[in-house]
């Protein structure tokens, strides 16, 4: 099993900056992939990044593509989500999750969440 808790959230104006960061205990060498999703109000929870835990290879859905930054310390034991440029369509509260296998974009592909931190991003 894996224990993921996200902490970084807050409110912010458009154009600013929050580094989110989620600490991964538990047994973090079956880890496959790490990814970072969010749901906003009345919407459904969307994958917005993942890092492959081996070669660090990541990918980000188009929406943050060149202002959201996904990273791993060397130990493994967190996972930090960079987000600049951040417009008011970012709100949301934000999940980390792990997934064991095949590292998909689907919610259903990871197997452990952490309890998601809210980011607010005002205009």
């Amino acid at each position: 099993q894996v224990q993921l808790v996200e902490s970084g959230g807050g409110s912010v104006q458009a154009g600013g900056s929050l580094r989110l960061s989620c600490a991964v205990s538990g047994d973090k060498e079956k880890v496959n992939c790490m990814g970072w999703f969010r749901q906003g109000p009345g919407k459904e929870r969307e994958w917005v990044a993942r890092i492959f835990a081996g070669s660090g290879r990541t990918y980000y859905s188009d929406s943050v593509k060149g202002r959201f930054f996904i990273s791993q310390d060397n130990a493994k034991t967190t996972t930090y989500l960079q987000m600049n440029s951040l417009k008011p369509d970012d709100t949301a509260m934000y999940y980390c999750a792990a997934d064991f296998d095949f590292c998909f974009t689907t919610v259903g592909s990871y197997d452990y969440w952490g309890q998601g931190t809210q980011v607010t991003v005002s205009s």
